[in-house]
């Protein structure tokens, strides 16, 4: 399977989903190459998270989906246009 290289931008405005967040993160954790991620921005009642990803198409979507599905969550991702092979 080749894998692409991606970024999943996720911006949480409902502070009860945080938990779910990191375990959908946990589970997907053999795609995530890094992580950033900025709590209450300039005092603002939301938090941004940067995910790197090295995934399948079907796996860095899986994940984006499932984020994408909670409510006050929102998720956008862009992936490599070249595939690479799986290390």
């Amino acid at each position: 399977m080749t894998h692409r290289i991606g970024i999943i931008s996720i911006i949480i405005e409902n502070a009860s989903q945080i938990d779910r967040v990191n375990h959908l993160l946990t589970e997907h954790a053999s795609i995530i190459a890094g992580r950033m991620g900025l709590p209450n921005p300039n005092g603002r009642k939301i938090n941004v998270i940067a995910i790197i990803v090295d995934g399948t198409n079907d796996d860095i979507g899986n994940l984006s989906g499932k984020l994408g599905r909670l409510e006050g969550v929102n998720v956008k991702s862009a992936v490599s246009k070249q595939s690479y092979p799986a290390l």
